[in-house]
This record gives C-alpha cells, sequence and structure tokens, in this order.
C-alpha cells in the first residue's frame, strides 16, 4: 500500500475547515473554502515564508479535478513509501528544479517550464529540489 494521495488528505483536511479562507487578493471565498469565480490570483504571489515543510495549496478543485501549486526548497519525498494516486497527475516547474523518480527506476529532471503526465497508480517520489531556491509547481490531478 503506497503513501495516502495529496487530494485525499486535502479533501480530509478540507471536511475539517471551519469556515472560508480568504484569497489572495483578500476576497472572502465561497462556501467549499476556494476562490469564487472570477477572482484574480497569482501563481508567484505569496509564497510561504517558512518552507520546513513543502506547501501544498489548493487552486482549483471540482468533481474530478484539482489544482494545486506546490512551494519546495530542498525538500524530497521520503526513502520509504511512494506516491500512489488514485488520479492522473499532470505537474509543471515554473520555477527552480526538480527529479521525479518512478519505481521503475526512470528519473525525470524538471527545470522551469517542463511538464510530465503521470498516470493513476504510477508509483512516483520527489527525489529532489533545488535547496538554493524555490521550486514552484503545478500540479492537475484529474480522472
Amino acid at each position: 500500500m503506497g503513501w495516502i494521495s495529496r487530494i485525499d488528505l486535502f479533501a480530509q483536511k478540507m471536511r475539517k475547515k471551519n469556515g472560508p479562507v480568504k484569497n489572495p487578493e483578500n476576497s472572502t471565498t465561497g462556501d467549499n473554502g476556494f476562490m469564487e469565480n472570477h477572482q484574480k490570483g497569482n501563481i508567484f504571489s505569496m509564497l510561504p515564508k517558512d518552507l520546513n515543510q513543502e506547501a501544498f495549496e489548493p487552486i482549483v478543485t471540482h468533481d474530478h479535478v484539482v489544482i494545486e501549486r506546490i512551494v519546495s526548497r530542498g525538500h524530497c519525498s521520503p526513502e520509504t513509501g511512494w506516491y500512489d494516486q488514485k488520479s492522473h497527475e499532470w505537474v509543471i516547474v515554473l520555477a527552480g528544479r526538480a527529479t521525479i523518480v518512478f519505481e521503475s527506476g526512470q528519473e525525470i529532471r524538471l527545470e522551469k517550464g517542463d511538464y510530465v503526465n503521470i498516470s493513476a497508480r504510477t508509483r512516483h517520489k520527489v527525489a529532489w529540489t533545488d535547496p538554493g531556491l524555490e521550486t514552484i509547481w503545478l500540479a492537475v490531478f484529474y480522472g
């Protein structure tokens, strides 16, 4: 059994959440805790100041789609375990650098502008992110 997926963890967290959150423009979000339609945001604004842990921040959710911003700085997956998600994941590195490794042994190095599509149930992990600067990812989970 692999790690629980980030989508599952996020769904659990949102169910426990009390009240709406604020979006980057300080406008109240909808009842589901996400930005309402037609609200402006900026993927590079409001980066977490404390990156002791990798930051996972939802941007949009819908029935079978979750889009999130991930901010890393020298973070990688634990030595044991794999991401083993029920949904497909398309991810792009918007800034920084990272390496993803698959259970098959394949390694993919990603730099600014590089993206990869990862099929559901494909075991993978983040082997490396640049410790000298923030790696900003945009991840789309679908299907």
